[in-house]
């Protein structure tokens, strides 16, 4: 059992404070979608597709968004065409959990503990919307990749970025750095 003290804390520790954020944010969702008359994202969805929004902007892209009427998502719109859709798991909420849970369970000092879960989450949360915003003029200029783009080049951009930051914390701030 001792051997394996410290596998067991980093284990309990990730799956304990994963799963209390995962039910914070389902409750989060619970409340803030409306699926019943018509459909209405959560706030932090609808805020991700404007963000998006501003930033194909800054670009020189005419882009808007607005919520789809059949569906749990937000268009996305480059030259009043529907090229995207937001959806909750394209948020940055979900990945921000996990990688949440990773770094308190590689805890370092609280301060740094707490410091680098907020610096990690704005990062992800940043490259997650310029990641939707690339990913939108992609997908205007060429529709046929949809699945190469959408599931192969952009889940690698957000995922490596969460395992940078990983790798970054365990080596430089977690006390399990060597």
């Amino acid at each position: 059992m001792n051997k394996h003290k410290k596998s067991i804390q980093f284990l309990l520790k990730f799956f304990v404070t994963y799963f209390v954020l995962f039910a914070i944010y389902s409750g989060y969702l619970q409340k803030t979608q409306q699926k019943d008359d018509f459909f209405a994202c959560s706030p932090i969805t609808e805020t991700v597709a404007k963000q998006t929004v501003n930033v194909l902007h800054i670009f020189g892209f005419d882009a808007s968004y607005l919520q789809h009427e059949k569906e749990m998502s937000i268009k996305l719109l480059v030259d009043n065409v529907y090229v995207a859709k937001v959806i909750e798991g394209c948020n940055s909420i979900s990945i921000i959990i996990l990688f949440v849970a990773f770094i308190i369970a590689f805890a370092g000092s609280f301060k740094a503990t707490v410091l680098y879960a907020v610096f990690g989450s704005f990062v992800i949360y940043g490259i997650n919307l310029l990641r939707i915003s690339f990913l939108t003029v992609m997908l205007s200029r060429y529709p046929n990749q949809q699945y190469f783009l959408h599931n192969l080049v952009f889940p690698a951009i957000i995922y490596g970025t969460t395992f940078l930051l990983w790798i970054v914390w365990v080596h430089k701030f977690s006390h399990h750095k060597k």
